[in-house]
């Protein structure tokens, strides 16, 4: 198949969206498809084979790290010669509508993956003026596409009851062979806690995202703040437009900032810890989640859309139900579920054990092959209505 990707985000920013559309395009390359990639400027000609076209953008006010993306005339010339049997929109906006005009004109089907409630986003970030006429926006944009992807079930579910139409899931997977237990490093360990103690004397609470206040790190930061630091140190990997503020809010207590890391060396932090920190309401889905998880690591988080999706209460983690509880009371049961996993050793081992076998059902292979035959099923229903419409024409 011929697949055209319009996407509002890509590399070289780092979130779950651009590794999921990496991981995508390098599935479709693997196994014969060929790929044209449009969205913002990210200096790259080509990505797993697949052609990459950019265009300027403006940020978003709320969210800088997105932007409002322009199509170019370009983007149509690419679309006609690249001549897609299916066209897929990619958290459409912006350049998503304008993606999604190109698909009725050269009469291609299209599909639609949502990643990001900005309608969330708007209401966290003060803009909630915004935030009906978003949901309205992205509802309307989605319903435009023979099938919208989700990736959680528990968004599917929000996404139904808000009127969204012909869902479909589209889960994630993880790299086993990158993200594993094994690659605990105790070098690391001590330079984390710097000669304070030596390194399995404390329980490493690890934080891996953005770092920024939709994450609800707030959540965090009060809960560690009033733990016992004598037996634990938190670790929290990724950059953000808060990292300064909240750096500073911390700097009277032992906490490591390690920046974005990748690859072998993100594998070995995840690995090198002993509990997996994630207060975030905001995921559809919580791809750090699973890479915690399968690097053998409980999770503490919130009964929240995505991660209650991978995380089993008392099983491979503890989840916080906050949706009726004062902030105050949030914060006091978010630290006794830290607390719990710090001093009971045998309860993280066993909850260890349990992500690890839960991390390990969910492969890129077989979560891309779901999104493939979603593509093979609008393409197929396209052919099926066209040969319908010839032979009541014949």
């Amino acid at each position: 198949m011929r697949i055209a990707i319009i996407t509002e985000n890509f590399l070289p920013k780092l979130d779950g969206v651009t590794r999921t559309l990496a991981r995508l395009l390098e599935h479709l390359q693997a196994n014969g498809h060929h790929a044209l990639l449009l969205g913002p400027e990210s200096g790259m000609a080509e990505y797993a084979g697949a052609q990459v076209v950019g265009t300027a953008g403006l940020p978003f006010p709320f969210y800088p790290e997105l932007k409002f993306n322009f199509f170019r005339p370009l983007f149509v010339r690419r679309l006609s010669e690249f001549r897609p049997d299916v066209i897929h929109l990619v958290d459409p906006v912006i350049l998503g509508a304008s993606g999604l005009a190109a698909a009725r004109f050269f009469n291609t089907p299209i599909v639609s993956s949502y990643h990001t409630n900005l309608a969330a986003y708007c209401e966290h970030f003060g803009f909630s003026l915004l935030t009906v006429p978003m949901l309205v926006y992205n509802r309307f944009m989605h319903n435009q596409c023979n099938l919208t992807f989700c990736p959680s079930r528990s968004t599917a579910t929000m996404l139904r009851k808000q009127g969204f139409e012909n869902l479909r899931i589209w889960p994630r997977g993880v790299d086993a062979t990158l993200f594993r237990p094994e690659r605990r490093s105790a070098d690391l360990r001590a330079d984390w806690l710097k000669g304070r103690s030596e390194p399995d004397q404390k329980v490493i609470l690890l934080y891996v995202g953005r770092i920024s206040w939709e994450k609800n790190l707030q959540l965090l930061m009060q809960a560690y703040r009033e733990m016992d630091h004598s037996r634990c140190h938190l670790v929290m990997v990724g950059d953000g437009p808060a990292h300064a503020e909240i750096q500073q809010a911390l700097a009277d207590v032992p906490v490591t900032f390690t920046g974005y890391l990748t690859g072998q060396e993100l594998a070995t932090a995840y690995a090198s810890a002993d509990v997996f920190a994630f207060p975030s309401y905001t995921e559809t889905f919580g791809q750090v989640v699973l890479e915690a998880m399968a690097s053998g690591l409980p999770v503490v988080g919130l009964q929240a859309e995505g991660v209650r999706d991978l995380v089993e209460h008392e099983q491979t983690g503890l989840l916080l139900d906050a949706q009726d509880l004062a902030h105050e009371q949030q914060v006091l049961a978010y630290r006794e579920h830290l607390t719990r996993l710090t001093l009971e050793q045998q309860t993280r081992h066993m909850m260890s054990d349990a992500a690890l076998t839960e991390a390990h059902r969910h492969t890129w292979h077989e979560a891309m092959e779901q999104l493939v035959q979603g593509y093979r099923d609008v393409v197929d229903e396209a052919r099926l209505r066209s040969d319908s419409l010839i032979t009541t024409a014949a």
